[in-house]
């Protein structure tokens, strides 16, 4: 089992988490694993979501090369844990990734390497030209995404795809944009980057290799006229108005902690 790196968490990530025990220890396996391979400090923080099952005692009983913390959020919703976990980071940068690990993990290097490079929000997308998506669902949830995107595009910087559960941030700016948060369901992530966008931020999206797991408590039929709803609300509330002024971002993590970080070219839109 690999050591981990020494020091306070530069980079931690948020995985919500409801009814999660089946799938989660997988999950957690490879996160940890990619994130102890790191050259710098990170931490996991598992929102359980109200979950009835044993959740929660699987990640308090964690060993992993990695620090993984439990978070209770009684409210329920995927936003409302997104939003509890992101207010409980402390970290420079922070992010979300589906406990299923759907997103292939290797990722995470370009991800730090264009935070580092000052970049305040990164996300993955399936639908950028470079990824390889294997299985995207159901039909029907394919022509969902693709309508929702198109609706959502000019409230997050034009990003094709708002759902991918792989995004991260400046932690400052990622704990201001989650304070303001109020969705609490699957439509939150249009939210949390319109706040983002209206404190000035840029949004890069990068490919992914994205995997479709079994499992999904997403449902087209049963949540589809609640995400409609909370569309209409986030385009008419404060998400969708810019304000002046920008969060002030972190130092790059290479300065920061002495050691470089690995660089990429072609570091995607933004």
């Amino acid at each position: 089992m690999a050591a981990p790196t020494p020091g306070p968490a530069v980079l931690e990530i948020v995985v919500p988490a409801y009814n999660e025990a089946e799938r989660l220890p997988a999950g957690l396996s490879r996160l940890c694993a990619e994130l102890a391979a790191l050259p710098l400090a990170a931490g996991v923080l598992v929102v359980d979501n109200a979950s009835t099952d044993a959740t929660a005692a699987i990640v308090r009983g964690w060993d992993g090369p990695v620090p993984v913390r439990l978070l209770s959020c009684e409210r329920r919703g995927k936003g409302a844990a997104v939003r509890a976990g992101m207010l409980a980071t402390r970290a420079p940068y922070v992010g979300f990734c589906d406990a299923d690990m759907a997103t292939e993990l290797s990722a995470l290097r370009r991800v730090l390497a264009l935070l580092s490079a000052g970049r305040p929000v990164v996300v993955g997308s399936r639908r950028h030209p470079e990824s390889v998506v294997d299985g995207y669902g159901q039909p029907l949830r394919r022509l969902g995404a693709v309508t929702f995107n198109r609706l959502v595009r000019d409230l997050a910087d034009g990003v094709a795809d708002t759902q991918c559960g792989f995004k991260f941030f400046a932690g400052p700016l990622a704990r201001a944009a989650a304070a303001d948060l109020r969705t609490t369901g699957f439509a939150f992530d249009v939210e949390l980057l319109a706040h983002c966008v209206r404190r000035g931020a840029s949004i890069t999206d990068i490919p992914v290799v994205w995997h479709d797991r079994p499992g999904s408590t997403f449902s087209v039929r049963r949540h589809s006229v609640e995400c409609l709803r909370d569309l209409l609300r986030i385009r008419t509330g404060p998400a969708a108005r810019s304000r002046p002024g920008r969060v002030r971002l972190p130092v790059p993590v290479a300065r920061a902690e002495g050691a470089p970080l690995p660089t990429v070219s072609g570091a995607g839109r933004g």
